[in-house]
């Protein structure tokens, strides 16, 4: 079966790697938007799912993997930053706090659709306006939810404790995507 992972995350494509599949990346337009009224903890599925959806042209033999990564802090997700402004303010508002991770990920064939989310805590030590600027600079953390990546300076001078999986902070549930990939593709037996 030829996995199709729909993003364009060097992150994901490093860790689909790792895990010793091939892959192809295919590219899918689709407006992620979320209903207004949709539990935090439910958003990361339903963009999956969405991007998923927005593909209509598989054949028998493909399986499209598609995922989403929402940051939570104090009920509000915390998407992109569309600045350095934007990414300060995000920065400053974990520190010294915990906030919560949900990656969403979807397996779509032509016969089933499989959604689950993970979800992990993060708590972050206390964070200098220095130590944001720094960051920001150097690592210009606008494709990140939330502002910053776990595998990057930030998450390694700065994370004090994870509860969870680091690779769903990082944007891709590997033990979720492994499980399901090996029921579809029953690989390795």
């Amino acid at each position: 079966m030829k996995i199709l992972l729909a993003s364009q995350s060097p992150r994901r494509k490093e860790l689909l790697a790792g895990l010793g599949f091939e892959f192809e990346v295919v590219k899918i337009d689709c407006d992620e938007i979320l209903p207004e009224n949709i539990q935090i903890s439910d958003a990361a599925a339903y963009l999956s799912e969405l991007k998923a959806e927005s593909c209509e042209s598989l054949s028998e033999n493909e399986v499209l993997l598609t995922a989403d990564t929402i940051v939570s802090f104090e009920n509000q997700i915390l998407g992109k930053p569309k600045d350095k402004d934007e990414s300060r303010k995000m920065i400053r508002s974990l520190s010294g706090k915990t906030h919560q991770v949900y990656t969403g990920i979807t397996l779509k064939t032509v016969h089933k659709t499989i959604t689950e989310t993970d979800v992990a805590e993060v708590e972050f030590d206390e964070i200098s306006d220095n130590e944001i600027d720094f960051y920001i600079e150097n690592y210009k953390p606008f494709d990140k939810a939330g502002s910053y990546g776990i595998q990057e300076w930030l998450g390694m001078a700065k994370i004090k404790s994870i509860k969870g999986s680091f690779y769903t902070i990082m944007g891709l549930p590997t033990h979720l995507v492994y499980k399901n990939l090996k029921q579809i593709q029953k690989f390795p037996k």
